[in-house]
């Protein structure tokens, strides 16, 4: 048996109402999201604060009564989705309750997409608060672009998602943040992308002065290694998509310790499951994730260290103490050390588990049904 300090997911979407974007319902509030965190081995989670029509304060507040709930600790990270003083003024009292992290989406076009301008200002205001900017990384306009044919093409289903934003939307982004951040030396000097495949992008060009952290889910070493159940994947979407040839780095074979001064790689799950009848004819637009909080730790376990691609220690590093570092909460979370908290997870090695929808998330599918594992 091996002992080894519990995970943190550093993306969840728990309680997300249909007030709080897209006309968006998720089905895990935070009872039964964090009873199926903390049955998969995660302790700690941080998710997605969303501002009441851009109201950061209002949106934390909202956040906060959803939490009432709630038997293990979290965090938030704010969304940012408009600039004015106010919003700047509000950041600096968000750092202070205790909020280290912004959200900024380069994608979702008319809702919480920001412009270069709203997005260089925000991360001149993380700079100077000492707090991590967060990026969303896809170009909405292209991805908009990118839905339209699929309409024109009469493609509307599950399988349209992915062809309406292939990874050239990632990679424009990124070539674009990128370029913004050269010009602008003023801006945040540590960069959390969300994407599968940023890597090789960011790590050729940025600038040297930063420091990128890629953050890949959980759902993407599945499907890798070909575990996804594909009848049911079909039926849900993530942004981005799930993809069978996903660059190598975000299965393991480029481990953090390859660039120690510049990536750092974090297993999440992207916890925001939404029923079948949420679906919305236009598929393409539908703002869908997929479960994860529960099986994460199992996946990555699974798929990179049986598969000898880290090792246990590395295993640890990426599915809970990278993310303690990076979210400045270590050594109180990520350690077994004097003072740590006592966030202590038990894993044997020779027991065996299947996966199945009878898990502790509400949603009513896995796409990881019948997979078999550590």
């Amino acid at each position: 048996k091996i002992l080894y300090t519990g995970g943190i997911d550093p993306h969840t979407h728990l309680a997300m109402d249909c007030m709080d974007f897209m006309s968006t319902q998720t089905v895990d509030d935070f009872f039964s999201g964090q009873a199926a965190t903390l049955e998969g081995g995660t302790t700690m989670h941080i998710d997605f604060v969303i501002p009441v029509n851009g109201n950061l304060m209002a949106g934390f507040q909202a956040y906060q009564n959803k939490a009432k709930v709630y038997f293990m600790d979290y965090g938030f990270h704010m969304v940012i989705a408009q600039w004015d003083d106010v919003v700047s003024r509000d950041m600096e009292i968000m750092v202070k309750d205790g909020i280290n992290s912004f959200n900024f989406f380069m994608a979702y076009k008319g809702e919480l997409m920001v412009s270069d301008d709203l997005l260089l200002e925000g991360l001149k205001r993380c700079k100077s608060l000492g707090a991590l900017a967060m990026v969303h990384a896809e170009n909405g306009d292209a991805v908009v672009e990118g839905q339209k044919k699929m309409i024109e093409l009469g493609i509307t289903g599950p399988e349209g998602h992915a062809l309406s934003r292939p990874p050239v939307v990632i990679h424009i982004l990124c070539h674009h943040l990128d370029e913004l951040l050269v010009e602008d030396n003023q801006s945040s000097s540590t960069i959390i992308l969300r994407a599968f495949f940023a890597f090789p992008v960011t790590n050729q060009t940025s600038p040297r002065q930063r420091t990128v952290v890629e953050s890949f889910f959980a759902s993407t070493v599945g499907a890798v290694c070909g575990k996804c159940n594909k009848k049911i994947s079909n039926e849900k979407v993530i942004m981005p998509p799930i993809r069978n040839n996903v660059n190598s780095a975000a299965t393991g074979s480029q481990a953090p310790e390859n660039q120690p001064s510049t990536v750092g790689q974090v297993a999440a799950a992207e916890q925001a499951p939404i029923t079948r009848e949420k679906f919305s004819q236009q598929l393409l637009e539908q703002f869908v994730w997929q479960v994860g909080i529960e099986e994460r730790m199992h996946l990555v376990w699974d798929t990179m260290v049986e598969f000898g691609q880290i090792s246990a220690t590395d295993y640890v590093r990426l599915t809970g103490t990278e993310c303690a570092r990076i979210f400045n909460i270590y050594p109180r979370k990520g350690a077994i050390l004097d003072g740590s908290d006592a966030d202590i997870i038990i894993l044997n090695p020779n027991s065996s588990f299947e996966i199945s929808s009878s898990h502790h998330s509400i949603i009513d599918t896995n796409i990881y049904e019948g997979w078999r594992g550590k």
